[in-house]
């Protein structure tokens, strides 16, 4: 097994090929302990040093301390934080997360990722309780407006997928093939859900993907709305929306509309309001923009959607996340959202087999809203 490099203030202690520990954790899952470690090597800038992480805290698809679940670093010590393969800058202070398709990942998901998720810091760089309203921004009609950290929010980032997995048992299932770079994410909290509501299960009215068929020379872009609904709601979908190229249940190929791997491209992520406003960018191709208003159940053409909840993503909490989040779930089971994708837990034999996704970001900013004329 190839040893994996860890290195972050308050950090990580390595012994031989075994990771003792990891860094502390503000987020979804346990924290790893964190222990000094001080590498002897040339120092290596860590992705904080060239980017502005202080509101972001990450998910890894590692586990580094032998909980048995995913590491999750702090905002704090992600300032100096960097691992090997998985989350570091590349020869041109590029952002570069990884994760193959059989990791470690958080509880509730078979999907592995190398992720951001938002945080919320006071003027001392602390974060506020994850129970919290005070750690989610929400939409301006929100009866609980005033409680929330901010209305609202805005992201940009400029990237480029440098890999997606090019092996899937099923092949037409729509997540084969695919990886998504940024979300929105609602709070997955027990005490806000009721029986008649999707508030507060944690649905995502926004996830930005990329996909590449193996055999295709460019992939597409797209983004989806998942309605809010229970989770077991079999209405509970999502509906794409083709940026370049086509959407995730086409297996057209997109040709010279689409993006090919290695190829940048960009997007900004405006929630003003109740609207979502979002743009994409890239040379050679169309300015694509797209909007729809995330308090009710008209949908990103217009159109009204019976089967969504009426309030739409109204009344949750909501945080964004960026970074590599890999579709290619290695589960199998009869829902579309199953595309047994292989993988066998080890990076090296995974990374040879093509079993993994990798996205590096040359740009990424978080903060407020901005008016839209």
């Amino acid at each position: 097994m190839k040893k994996i490099k860890l290195t972050c203030t308050a950090g990580m202690a390595l012994l031989g090929t075994t990771l003792l520990a990891g860094c502390n954790e503000t987020g979804d899952e346990p924290m790893a302990n964190a222990d000094d470690h001080h590498s002897t090597a040339t120092h290596k800038k860590a992705p904080g040093e060239v980017f502005d992480l202080s509101s972001w805290n990450i998910l890894l698809p590692l586990d580094s301390d032998g909980d048995g679940q995913a590491d999750r670093v702090n905002n704090k010590d992600l300032q100096t934080f960097q691992v090997d393969d998985f989350f570091y800058l590349d020869d041109d202070n590029n952002m570069v997360f990884a994760a193959a398709n059989k990791a470690f990942t958080s509880p509730t998901s078979t999907n592995t990722r190398s992720e951001l998720r938002q945080v919320f810091v006071d003027e001392h760089g602390n974060v506020a309780d994850m129970d919290s309203p005070k750690n989610y921004f929400a939409l301006s009609s929100n009866p609980r407006a005033e409680e929330f950290a901010t209305l609202g929010g805005r992201m940009e980032a400029t990237l480029k997928v440098n890999h997606v997995s090019v092996n899937a048992k099923y092949k037409d299932k729509e997540p084969a093939y695919s990886v998504v770079v940024g979300q929105i994410h609602a709070g997955k909290l027990d005490e806000l859900r009721t029986n008649d509501s999707g508030f507060g299960w944690g649905n995502e009215p926004l996830k930005i993907y990329y996909k590449k068929f193996p055999h295709h020379k460019t992939g597409s872009v797209f983004w989806n709305y998942e309605r809010n609904l229970v989770k077991d709601d079999p209405n509970r979908i999502d509906i794409d929306y083709p940026v370049w190229g086509v959407g995730w249940d086409d297996p057209s190929d997109p040709g010279d509309e689409g993006i090919a791997l290695g190829e940048s491209f960009s997007y900004t992520v405006n929630v003003y309001g109740d609207i979502m406003y979002l743009t994409f960018t890239a040379d050679n191709h169309p300015t694509v923009k797209h909007q729809i208003n995330l308090a009710n159940n008209v949908d990103g053409n217009g159109d009204l959607d019976k089967f969504d909840d009426p309030n739409g993503y109204k009344n949750d909490w909501l945080f964004f996340k960026v970074g590599a989040y890999n579709q290619c779930s290695t589960k199998d089971a009869p829902t579309f959202r199953y595309p047994a994708c292989p993988g066998t837990g080890d990076w090296e034999t995974d990374k040879r087999d093509g079993n993994y996704t990798s996205v590096s970001f040359s740009y990424l900013n978080v903060g407020e809203a901005v008016p839209v004329q």
